[in-house]
């Protein structure tokens, strides 16, 4: 990954390069009197726009899948149990 270092004058001149170089992954920063001050960034991509109903028909649930486990129901009243002693 490249780093380019500008002053404000330079980076005013060559403001479309720079933005280039951004979007190709490069540091572009900006400097006055040689001290850096500004960064110029890419912007991210935007996320895809969700659709409702999209997964309609491609997903199938058979059985209960939220029901009681009788292991983990024997666990918690043992613990319930222990902690009334």
């Amino acid at each position: 990954m490249t780093t380019l270092l500008v002053n404000t004058h330079e980076a005013k001149s060559r403001l479309s390069e720079l933005i280039r170089e951004a979007e190709s992954g490069s540091h572009v920063i900006v400097a006055r009197n040689g001290r850096p001050v500004a960064k110029i960034i890419a912007w991210p991509p935007q996320d895809p726009e969700r659709v409702l109903g999209s997964w309609a028909g491609r997903v199938s649930i058979s059985g209960d899948i939220v029901g009681s486990d009788d292991e983990v129901i024997a666990i918690f009243e043992k613990s319930a149990e222990e902690t009334l002693d």
